[in-house]
């Protein structure tokens, strides 16, 4: 029986090119990270109160969870930028968007009126919903993103490529497929 070759899903009659997906997913992932890292990092005690701000941990870790996160964020921007450790450093992301997601939605749940943080803005806010939801809706998409490079983590222009450290796109389409295993003959007979 020969074997089954996948095709890459269409969408109105085109096919998708996963490798392009896989860096457009990485290299807006990279650009939030980044550009959330930065804007922390430039006010560290900002970050640090904004973290405060939100009443989940105990005042003995925020000023580590405040100065250390917005380090996270940039060295997890950069490994996706360049396409390093692509799939690891996706599931760091899922994790920290997550933390994001829960923070953000308890912080609304609990009717606390502060900006977020995620982009270095802090203090009250009189009317904070808008941004709530604004960045609830940000965290998943950037958890979606990662979702997708967990699964396919080979893009283009990737230092993970270049060092051989992901499986070409046809050796990742092999576990899409639904095809069967050719029988091994044994002893020279086909069975």
């Amino acid at each position: 029986m020969p074997k089954q070759v996948s095709v890459p899903p269409k969408v109105l009659g085109r096919s998708i090119d996963r490798r392009l997906v896989s860096t457009v997913a990485r290299i807006f992932v990279a650009g939030v990270f980044l550009f959330s890292g930065f804007a922390k990092v430039v006010d560290i005690d900002g970050t640090i109160r904004q973290v405060r701000a939100y009443r989940l941990l105990p005042e003995a870790v925020v000023p580590t969870v405040g100065s250390g996160l917005p380090i996270l964020e940039i060295a997890l921007g950069v490994l996706l930028l360049a396409g390093l450790l692509t799939r690891f450093s996706a599931v760091m992301v899922t994790l920290v968007s997550a933390a994001f997601f829960i923070g953000i939605s308890q912080a609304w749940a609990r009717g606390l009126q502060i900006n977020c943080g995620c982009f270095g803005n802090d203090g009250l806010n009189p009317h904070p919903v808008p941004g709530y939801i604004r960045e609830l809706v940000l965290n998943a998409l950037l958890i979606t993103a990662c979702s997708w490079l967990i699964r396919r983590p080979g893009s283009r222009w990737s230092l993970d490529a270049g060092l051989g450290l992901t499986l070409d796109d046809h050796d990742d389409d092999e576990d899409d497929a639904d095809s069967e295993v050719p029988a091994i003959p044994l002893n020279g007979v086909q069975q």
